[in-house]
């Protein structure tokens, strides 16, 4: 129960700031807002400040901040659909960019935890290396990977473990000058058949980076990027069939994988409170990270849908019909929510199972 209530806590907080980030926005610009939610469907509670309803609803699955204005034409001079397109484009794009300033925090807080960061320069080889025999050196600073920039460990770890034959082209920085190794070989597990597997084997060590503040905020950074463009490439495997709809992930999903980190950081002799809290911080950077993202996408019912409108509407320096323009919203709205219930449906099974 209790690591289910973190969960829940932590996927707050992530709906709280985006949301918080049109709030703010509206309101500098002038903006009339009508009601501030947290959470989706049915209202357990609601209190009238001044111009603004605050609302706390049933479902934690969301939340929305209602503006005069937004939806439909309105003649009050506060409303959004009255303020430049420039006004409009930053309130709408702000719950998004809150949400990847949020997640560079968790990571800035996560890093500075550690006393050193794994590096993604080789320090040491196994006896009879494959990736030394066929071109890697102990100094080397991979910075290349199949095409892949290596920013930190983990892009390091993800291209060599979703690799196929166990090959590589490599680019490393040795002595000061930029090296290309072409064909990095490690060795790969075997069947009892014989047959190669997917499994490679990392048959080197990395140098770990002390920490100081202008690491911490470099590898803060470098992470920062790191997990926003997995999530790029992530869709790119969903949209070639990599990735299946079923491996997708919604609120329940999502909640139940913080869970699972409260829990597994969790024994008997008692709670590793910093492994705990740095996976939680990791993970809640990469759905902070991931929520900013998705938003963005030029997707109808996204903030990334309302935007090409407003481009639109400055390219032509007029807007676009509010009813084609909510038209093409309620149809974006009613796919989104399909895909949200089978998605919730596939997590629901997941956690029954």
């Amino acid at each position: 129960m209790v690591s289910i209530i973190i969960a829940i806590i932590v996927f707050g907080i992530i709906i709280i700031v985006h949301e918080f980030g049109h709030f703010i926005a509206a309101k500098k610009s002038g903006v009339r807002v009508n009601e501030f939610a947290i959470g989706m469907g049915p209202k357990l509670f609601s209190k009238q400040c001044g111009e603004t309803k605050y609302s706390l609803r049933l479902l934690p699955i969301g939340g929305y901040c209602s503006m005069e204005g937004e939806d439909k034409s309105s003649e009050d001079d506060r409303a959004f659909c009255k303020k430049s397109v420039i006004k409009r484009i930053i309130i709408v794009a702000a719950g998004a960019l809150m949400n990847l300033a949020l997640g560079f925090i968790f990571i800035v807080i996560m890093t500075s935890m550690n006393d050193t960061y794994a590096g993604t320069t080789i320090s040491w080889f196994e006896d009879n290396a494959s990736s030394q025999a066929s071109g890697l050196q102990v100094g080397d600073r991979v910075i290349n990977i199949n095409g892949m920039h290596i920013f930190t460990d983990t892009d390091f770890a993800y291209q060599l473990q979703s690799d196929k034959d166990g090959i590589f082209y490599m680019t490393v920085i040795r002595d000061g000058e930029k090296k290309e190794l072409k064909d990095v070989k490690f060795s790969m597990s075997e069947n009892d058949d014989g047959k190669k597997t997917s499994s490679l084997h990392i048959d080197f060590k990395v140098e770990p980076i002390e920490r100081s503040i202008s690491s911490i905020a470099s590898q803060s950074w470098r992470r920062s990027v790191s997990y926003a463009r997995l999530i790029w490439v992530s869709l790119g495997d969903l949209l070639t069939g990599q990735y299946k709809i079923n491996d997708l992930s919604g609120p329940v999903g999502i909640v139940t994988a913080i869970s699972d980190v409260v829990s597994n950081e969790t024994t008997d002799s008692g709670i590793n409170w910093q492994e705990l809290l740095q996976n939680l911080f990791s993970m809640a950077a990469l759905i902070s990270i991931n929520v900013g993202i998705f938003n963005l996408l030029p997707l109808p019912a996204l903030d990334g849908g309302r935007l090409i409108f407003l481009i639109v509407e400055g390219i032509r320096r007029k807007p676009v019909s509010p009813e084609k323009e909510g038209a093409v919203h309620f149809v974006g709205l009613a796919l989104l929510m399909m895909l949200m219930l089978y998605v919730t449906f596939n997590d629901v099974v997941k956690l029954i199972n």
